[in-house]
């Protein structure tokens, strides 16, 4: 059978947030096999991708271990070579400061199939987002794009004559930027703005004067950022439709007089989880909607799936349960994971909803609830709170006598349902229906983040993404003493008191608790604590 020919496309990902993905750009992703993406490809255009895409983080980071460019070639070259689709995705366009000339020489050489993608480089976003015209009749007839990367090696006198500088790479050397265009002559009274992760909803301005913008950034992490000198910073008061006393914390008021801010270019109330960094562990495949909606508030959100679902080790109980579903009263489900590979084996035994007709079911959860609906049935009852302590508490009927057919995780569930319900006279027979485990390895994007510190809330949805939490970052951490002083420095938020209990042992302490034990929930207390801290 002859390999399917693979292709390398060289990708931009545009400025940062997913709606700046050009169609064909998010086509891509969406077909990809392979991802190979840089460090300052947001997190969220991460979930573009297919669940079983190879995801490689080779973004090259000041100072940190950082995979070479040789390294990166290889595994270009080695995916399109295996027959793969591969996305190389680069930050703002890839012809523009994104070393696309040494992975092409590499493809080429190896004879592998390639396309260059554009993307709106950030060099071109980012002012426009701020509100700044790089161009002007009369104040910027002309703009240079630059890195500063390498200050050193740059003409500075020649730059220094030029109506408007755009530079990127150059947070670190704003020092020596400024230092050498006014060491070339330039007025100390040059308007200059620091735009810093343009359009996502972290972006932050500042907005000076050559002569004040370091005293201004002391000490402040303006990295990664686009910084545009000239004359044409001026020009932001006057091209917004609405002027508004700036109130978004995240830009920062720089200027003199203090700088106004349009609804057009800046909310003037920040997302509620702004400057947020949340790890969220999820099961695989199950992080995506809740992860999305902490983006849309303004987090960013990194996946470090702390659980694998997968069927159990014997089909054999729950086939033979289903094989005799006339022999009991009630059906309790507690999961979607539950529901759905109950109703898997349901079919895989030639029969449908309408084996059900006689038994009552009572679900735990409005989630499971609404999956239990996807299957067109409606759940016979559905506890007030939804925990399993409170289905035995608020059940509908007398259970003495009845049977009760209980499809379950494998190991590792709570007992205390079937206890209860066996101390009110019910017969429950409990079946495995799936199997919950620890997956293999951490995401390299999550362990980065956490050797960092980069995290400053981790949200847990169950007792074992706690427990297995524990179990794959034993080997980050270099001393239980490490461990135990990022932990107290991490916002623990937890969606239920079981869950809070586990966080209790294992971590020592909870921060957040949703007070309806749903991922909603467990949003609106994430707001509600981003709010109050």
């Amino acid at each position: 059978m002859t390999q399917e020919k693979g292709k390398v496309y060289l990708v931009g990902a545009g400025p940062g947030d997913v709606a700046y993905l050009t169609v064909k750009a998010y086509n891509l992703l969406a077909a990809a096999q392979v991802l190979v993406y840089d460090a300052l490809v947001d997190a969220q255009l991460l979930q573009c991708v297919p669940p079983d895409c190879l995801q490689l983080d080779v973004g090259k980071r000041g100072g940190k271990p950082s995979t070479t460019q040789a390294e990166i070639n290889k595994l270009l070259v080695k995916h399109c070579q295996q027959g793969k689709q591969v996305v190389r995705l680069k930050s703002g366009d890839p012809l523009i400061f994104g070393r696309c000339t040494s992975e092409i020489e590499a493809l080429k050489a190896s004879g592998c199939d390639f396309e260059l993608v554009p993307g709106i480089s950030s060099a071109l976003a980012a002012p426009l987002l701020a509100g700044i015209p790089l161009t002007d009749p009369v104040l910027s007839r002309t703009f240079a794009v630059l890195t500063a990367h390498e200050p050193e090696v740059l003409d500075w006198e020649a730059l220094s004559r030029l109506e408007t500088l755009v530079i990127l790479m150059g947070g670190q050397h704003l020092p020596e930027i400024v230092h050498q265009l006014v060491r070339h002559r330039r007025s100390h009274l040059t308007p200059i703005a620091i735009i810093r992760w343009a359009g996502t909803p972290r972006q932050q301005i500042w907005i000076g004067q050559l002569g004040n913008i370091l005293e201004q950034t002391t000490e402040l992490s303006i990295s990664p950022a686009v910084i545009v000198i000239g004359e044409v910073v001026g020009l932001r008061n006057y091209l917004q439709p609405e002027k508004i006393e700036c109130q978004d914390s995240t830009t920062a008021q720089t200027s003199s007089p203090p700088v106004m801010l349009s609804n057009l270019f800046a909310s003037p109330q920040p997302l509620p989880l702004t400057g947020k960094t949340i790890l969220v562990t999820r099961s695989v495949g199950q992080a995506g909607t809740f992860s999305d909606r902490l983006i849309a508030l303004g987090a960013t959100v990194i996946e470090m799936p702390t659980l694998e679902i997968g069927p159990p080790s014997s089909w054999e109980a729950l086939d033979d349960a289903i094989a005799h579903l006339s022999d009991f009263d009630w059906l309790i489900l507690t999961s979607t994971n539950a529901i759905d590979y109950f109703f898997e084996r349901l079919i895989a035994q030639g029969k449908d909803t309408r084996a059900l007709a006689g038994i009552k079911i009572a679900v735990v959860g409005e989630k499971t609830a609404h999956c239990l609906k996807q299957h067109s049935l409606q759940a016979d009852f559905i506890p007030p709170n939804f925990v399993a302590d409170s289905l035995v508490e608020n059940f509908p009927e007398d259970l003495d006598g009845k049977k009760v057919l209980f499809p379950r995780v494998e190991s590792g569930g709570r007992e205390v349902l079937v206890k209860e319900l066996t101390l009110k006279g019910a017969k429950v027979i409990e079946v495995a229906a799936y199997q919950s485990c620890c997956p293999s390895g951490i995401p390299p994007e999550a362990k980065l983040a956490l050797q960092n510190r980069k995290i400053d809330v981790i949200t847990f949805a169950s007792s074992k993404t706690v427990q297995f939490f524990c179990q794959l970052t034993n080997n980050i951490f270099s001393s239980n003493s490490d461990v135990s002083q990022f932990l107290e420095s991490v916002c623990i938020a937890s969606i239920g008191p079981q869950t809070s209990k586990t966080c209790h042992f294992l971590f020592g302490h909870v921060d957040v608790e949703a007070q309806e034990y749903t991922l909603d929930g467990l949003t609106q207390a994430l707001i509600t604590w981003a709010t109050n801290s």
